[in-house]
């Protein structure tokens, strides 16, 4: 597994100080946060969740904890929508250059706007994926807010 995705090198690139950690990922996981949460030995709290979504029919990224579920009601308010879904998976795939279970709000292809939950801001650090199936990064969330120009807003249900 390379440690060196379009993730890293864009943080790399932003000045941003994080650590790359890897894992075994499980491709037959039901929740793929949790998964990676628990073989990394953290709290799901602190390892954060990449999802593409749609408000009003435009692609929008969320990162919330993995041990929680996104409002689609609060995401719409968040970008001042009227109503959110879920991006297909092979639409996800297509904008982000990224498989799911390894989709990075780091280094997509296109960038969408991105919301960040709120809660997460509390923490010190936090894991997020680092652009590949098995590889989290760790980093400050005020870094990864930075970097991605997120929007911070309550978005869990």
């Amino acid at each position: 597994m390379s440690k060196t995705t379009r993730a890293t090198q864009t943080l790399a690139k932003a000045g941003v100080s994080f650590t790359v950690h890897s894992y075994d990922y499980d491709p037959g996981a039901e929740r793929v946060g949790l998964q990676a949460a628990e073989a990394l030995g953290e709290d799901p709290s602190r390892v954060l969740k990449t999802l593409m979504a749609e408000v009003d029919g435009k692609p929008v990224c969320c990162i919330v904890p993995s041990d929680r579920e996104v409002s689609m009601k609060k995401l719409a308010a968040a970008f001042g929508g009227k109503s959110a879904s879920m991006m297909k998976p092979a639409d996800a795939e297509r904008l982000t250059g990224y498989h799911v279970g390894g989709i990075s709000p780091f280094g997509q292809k296109k960038i969408v706007p991105t919301a960040i939950e709120e809660a997460a801001l509390a923490e010190t650090l936090v894991y997020i994926n680092g652009g590949q199936r098995g590889l989290q990064v760790r980093l400050a969330p005020k870094d990864a807010q930075s970097v991605l120009k997120a929007i911070t807003a309550p978005l869990i249900a």
